[in-house]
């Protein structure tokens, strides 16, 4: 199956399936898919994407990017969900160079899991509820804030840290492309941060790691600060998950 999916003006759309979780099971292919802003697509990166059978795209931008760059565009085969999780707007374009990546965007990450609990929250009630088609998310370029938001619903399914860590850093294939669009809105200019568009696996392992400090797992600060229980586990789990294989069950050639 196909990871990454070839859009011409999409750069980080990604489909989630596939990875294993630690009962057996895998995340069914074509169900759970991350993306940059879905305002881009147009032509036959639109009717690619119909074609993907989605049925519920969650926005993760704020309002006023909406309103600058626009939103995908409407149609009655998917429900649209504007879900602004950060609340501490910054530029990271103009950041200079003695900010760390790993460090600056995990304590940003931090601050978005705690200020945007409301809206994560609703997103995560979003994806349980969907039981046909499959469900995209984005923000701006795929990479933070839908980094932040991917890692949250793995974790649930009981993907492994490693594999979570490891589809955040898969935007690094995505980050010249990005800094591409950068470069074509910003006239003659360049990021001042060398970290911008980037996403090494430090970023997400230091994240987890501080949640894990705070909360003690991030299945308990799903639980304690988004209201996780059990049936929206189960939710989860029943809507993204392949069945794990029964015992014995012998490969086919």
């Amino acid at each position: 199956m196909l990871r990454h999916i070839p859009f011409g003006q999409l750069h980080n759309f990604r489909d989630l399936g596939g990875y294993p979780t630690g009962d057996g099971h895998a995340v069914r292919w074509g169900r759970l898919f991350r993306s940059d802003s879905l305002s881009k697509a147009r032509g036959q990166d639109w009717e690619r994407f119909l074609a993907l059978g989605i049925s519920t795209v969650i926005d993760l931008r704020y309002p006023w990017e909406i309103e600058a760059k626009g939103r995908v565009p409407e149609d009655p085969s998917f429900a649209y969900h504007n879900l602004s999780i950060e609340h501490r707007p910054y530029d990271q374009a103009r950041l200079g160079p003695e900010a760390e990546t790993g460090a600056f965007l995990a304590e940003r990450y931090m601050e978005v899991a705690h200020d945007g609990v409301e809206e994560l929250r609703q997103a995560l009630r979003v994806i349980a509820a969907t039981e046909d088609g499959g469900v995209v998310f984005h923000c701006a370029s795929g990479k933070d804030r839908t980094g932040l938001l991917a890692a949250l619903v793995l974790s649930l399914l009981g993907v492994s840290e490693t594999d979570i860590v490891e589809d955040f850093a898969l935007t690094g294939l995505a980050t010249e492309r990005l800094l591409a669009d950068w470069r074509a809105d910003h006239a003659g200019q360049e990021p001042a941060w060398p970290g911008f568009g980037q996403a090494p696996p430090d970023v997400m392992r230091l994240f987890l790691s501080a949640l894990t400090e705070r909360h003690g797992s991030v299945r308990a600060y799903c639980a304690d600060l988004l209201d996780v229980d059990d049936d929206l586990v189960a939710a989860l789990r029943r809507n993204l998950l392949e069945p794990a294989p029964e015992a014995g069950a012998t490969a086919r050639g």
